[in-house]
């Protein structure tokens, strides 16, 4: 596996949080989602959180292991 989190940034990857809006947008566009209602700009919105979501679970898990070994 790729290697991506530099060991002396796993705690850093481990405690980031985004906006505190940002849960209630991507949870709006969810809904109009399932609900066929997400215009064009809406849907590629919606796309790049579910990649950039996608890409961070990737970082937590590898910085998980990461702070695991050098604890």
């Amino acid at each position: 596996m790729l290697k991506i989190v530099l060991p002396e940034k796993a705690e850093a990857v481990l405690s980031f949080r985004a906006d505190a809006k940002l849960p209630a947008r991507i949870e709006a566009l969810a809904g109009k989602s399932t609900e066929g209602q997400l215009n064009k700009s809406e849907k590629a919105e919606y796309a790049g959180y579910v990649r950039a979501n996608k890409f961070i679970a990737i970082l937590r898990r590898q910085a998980r292991q990461l702070a695991g070994s050098h604890s």
